[in-house]
């Protein structure tokens, strides 16, 4: 490749040299900038991931940013991507420096994330059955990214993630959904939402999974609207809410009494789905 634009029959690349470039700032320091904010932008990384986000098109894309040895490769997907959209091509040593770590997968988007809807407005615009997952305190990335690859594995049309919750859209939570949280609608509810009235007021059965639920996921039937409340590991969901909500436990060996939360969120979300299969 020479320096500038290049064409390979594919797609138009644009070549960076410089890892000061200021065409590509939004990719500096990549791991720094994901503890301090984007003010309203993303990263996505990844092959699936940047497939998801083409074929979603929720999300406005910015630029894709991809290492040297994978532009041909990458071509046919890349020619997905909008004619507006630049598509920078860097050495590894570039795109290192830039980023500030070793980006061994090579790809990389900058996406700025589509205004969330109205959660009352959501929950009621889901065609029945309806089947939604709540979030409420799980300030773990690979548990929020969990959740979302599993939601959208078993058909949930939304999640709902409570304040407490982290941002699904921070890079390592994407990538840990497989772009599930780039495709499945969701809402950040405000600090103080009562999840229980609103899931209620939309006609949803709220469903909370807990070690000491009441009644065993196996004989749980299926409302035709329902959803599904989960809490952080340790703590779990509030009393508060599991006072209000159909408490639900999955049974286990002796000794134990619960899983990782995503690791639940897939049992219970399977289960739902096949009883409406």
């Amino acid at each position: 490749m020479t320096a500038g634009h290049v064409t390979n029959g594919q797609g138009r690349f644009i070549r960076i040299e410089d890892p000061d470039d200021p065409r590509v700032a939004g990719y500096r320091a990549v791991k720094e900038r994901d503890l301090v904010g984007r003010e309203g932008a993303f990263v996505a990384e990844g092959v699936v991931v940047l497939e998801k986000l083409f074929a979603a098109g929720r999300h406005s894309l910015s630029s894709v940013l991809i290492a040297e040895q994978r532009a041909a490769a990458l071509a046919p997907l890349l020619a997905a991507a909008p004619a507006e959209t630049p598509i920078y091509v860097a050495g590894q040593a570039v795109m290192d420096a830039l980023t500030g770590f070793h980006i061994h997968r090579g790809v990389l988007a900058l996406g700025r994330r589509a205004p969330e809807p109205d959660a009352a407005e959501l929950l009621r615009s889901l065609p029945e059955p309806a089947l939604v997952v709540v979030m409420v305190g799980l300030s773990n990335h690979d548990n929020v990214g969990g959740v979302f690859r599993n939601a959208a594995a078993f058909g949930a049309g939304a999640v709902l993630l409570d304040a407490g919750c982290c941002d699904p859209l921070y890079r390592k939570a994407i990538r840990v959904s497989v772009g599930a949280a780039l495709t499945t609608p969701f809402v950040r509810l405000e600090p103080g939402t009562d999840v229980v009235g609103l899931v209620e007021a939309a006609g949803y059965t709220p469903v909370a999974l807990s070690p000491a639920g009441v009644v065993t996921l196996s004989d749980l039937p299926r409302p035709v609207r329902v959803a599904v409340l989960l809490g952080a590991e340790g703590p779990g969901l509030p009393p508060q809410i599991l006072a209000r909500a159909q408490g639900v436990r999955i049974p286990m060996a002796a000794g134990f009494d619960s899983l990782n939360v995503a690791v639940a969120s897939g049992v219970v979300l399977h289960h739902l789905a096949a009883l409406t299969a």
